[in-house]
């Protein structure tokens, strides 16, 4: 299933939303690229979707979740990943 919370995250000038699948990145990536995403807006476990485009996502069949249902589907899902930091060692 394709899940969307709302669009609350801001971010150059922008608010955005977070679009990410709970069954497999195959089925995120195929629906991206129907809502007409670049690739670059894939963030390791989700894709980063403007505002703008929030209904449009939601017509298209994302089902609107909270930031926390998301995050716990994708978590049961074992899709979750999460960023690692980078340390300055110098």
């Amino acid at each position: 299933m394709i899940l969307i919370d709302s669009p609350i995250w801001p971010g150059h000038g922008r608010r955005w939303s977070h679009l990410v699948s709970d069954e497999s990145y195959a089925e995120l990536h195929t629906f991206a690229a129907e809502l007409g995403l670049s690739r670059r807006a894939f963030d390791g476990d989700h894709y980063d979707l403007p505002e703008s485009m929030y209904q449009q996502a939601i017509d298209a069949g994302a089902t609107a979740v909270t930031g926390r249902e998301l995050v716990t589907r994708l978590n049961a899902a074992g899709l979750r990943r999460r960023k690692t930091r980078r340390t300055d060692d110098t």
